[in-house]
């Protein structure tokens, strides 16, 4: 009879055991959710999208295994724990890279700026020097309108940074500034090839025959 007793506490014991390493472990999975919180507020998905998305895909593997723990008899949610302990990790450093790359995305945007503005007052000059004629009138036309359309996109970039869209920003004034680095080219060239038009090399001048050595 004793025996049965101590068997039948040590049983107890057991399932009491199993039922504490048996819960979810909640305060973790809060804490977690809410670093992933934080790091979208943090644009994470503009500036670090891989290692935001890598954050996401970990925390949907952890609810799905919480599930299936969930349904068994004897729960074990050690090794969903430290996965946990993994994921809030990536979530504050997702968080704290992507403040980083933020910083350097404004500073690419104000350089690009600024040599977009110098490329596009040196192609308003060379618009100028540019040779004409039929063709060439057609051309420049052209390019006026190009510069035109090129101007508006750095205003709309401006527009953007100010908002706070800074990569947004970024990307359309980089595009503008290969455009106007484009013209840039073109009409240089054009310039040069008419400058150099019909220019002869000089001929070498003809060396004085040398005079006899006296002896």
């Amino acid at each position: 009879m004793k025996n049965k007793v101590l068997m039948g506490l040590a049983a107890i014991t057991m399932v009491a055991f199993l039922s504490s390493c048996g819960k979810v472990p909640q305060a973790k999975v809060d804490a977690t959710n809410a670093a992933i919180t934080a790091a979208q507020t943090a644009e994470a998905a503009v500036y670090v999208p891989a290692e935001f998305t890598a954050v996401q895909d970990s925390m949907k593997a952890i609810n799905a295994a919480i599930e299936v723990q969930k349904s068994k008899l004897f729960k074990k949610f050690g090794p969903i724990s430290l996965k946990l302990d993994e994921t809030l990790a990536a979530a504050n450093k997702a968080a704290a890279d992507a403040a980083v790359k933020k910083e350097e995305v404004k500073k690419d945007f104000e350089t690009s700026l600024a040599a977009v503005k110098a490329v596009i007052e040196e192609n308003k000059t060379l618009i100028t020097k540019a040779p004409r004629g039929k063709e060439g009138a057609a051309v420049l036309e052209q390019i006026k309108t190009e510069m035109t359309t090129i101007e508006a996109s750095v205003a709309e970039a401006q527009g953007l940074y100010d908002k706070g869209s800074y990569m947004e920003a970024s990307n359309k004034v980089k595009a503008a500034s290969e455009r106007a680095t484009g013209i840039n080219t073109e009409l240089k060239d054009a310039i040069a090839k008419v400058h150099g038009k019909g220019k002869v090399a000089a001929a070498p001048a003809a060396k004085p025959a040398a005079k006899p050595v006296k002896k």
